[in-house]
């Protein structure tokens, strides 16, 4: 597990602060598509205030960029991009498939993604996989994995964070769900 690189794929509210958790023990790149909020970050700002300047300038094992060739190198994938509501009250996942196929796109064997982003039951099998395999010519739980931990913070809370509250997750195989339980209680 120490070995392990990983990509957190959208830098908001959830993302950030699970970049900066997981780089207290990995190497992590931080990956967002929009360069200003890369620029903040990098210059010690974060317009969500879920870190401060002080927090952001004793980063690690983190690197934030706006090129998403950076996580070529990486061997998961966490996506935590927004699944806002349309006009018709209905889940956009636009974003989640867009990130979907960024990622797809650097797919080696073995790799996992786990989707942090908030979607409704049975969607990272129906939507994302899909996609995936599409995508990067491979096979769901032959040459890839996924898996799923629900995000659990508010934005703006600062008494139930990312550190104190309990994450639940899930993998597509018995044994991929035990290296993301690992991945996530380490």
């Amino acid at each position: 597990m120490h070995n392990i690189s990983l990509a957190i794929v959208g830098l908001g509210y959830v993302g950030l602060p699970l970049a900066v958790e997981f780089s207290k023990k990995y190497k992590v790149i931080g990956y967002d598509n929009d360069d200003l909020r890369i620029a903040e970050l990098n210059n010690g700002f974060d317009k969500t205030l879920e870190l401060s300047s002080e927090e952001l300038s004793e980063l690690k094992n983190l690197k934030l960029t706006s090129s998403i060739k950076e996580i070529s190198e990486c061997s998961i994938y966490i996506i935590t991009v927004p699944t806002p509501i349309d006009t018709n009250k209905m889940p956009d996942l636009s974003l989640l498939k867009s990130a979907t196929k960024d990622v797809a796109s650097y797919l080696k064997k073995d790799d996992i993604i786990i989707y942090e982003s908030t979607v409704y039951p049975g969607a990272t099998e129906e939507i994302c996989v899909p996609l995936l395999e599409k995508e990067s010519n491979l096979v769901f739980n032959q040459d890839f994995f996924c898996g799923y931990s629900p995000e659990r913070i508010s934005p703006g809370e600062k008494k139930y964070t990312l550190v104190n509250i309990k994450k639940i997750t899930s993998g597509s195989t018995p044994a991929i769900a035990k290296i993301i339980d690992n991945l996530y209680s380490s």
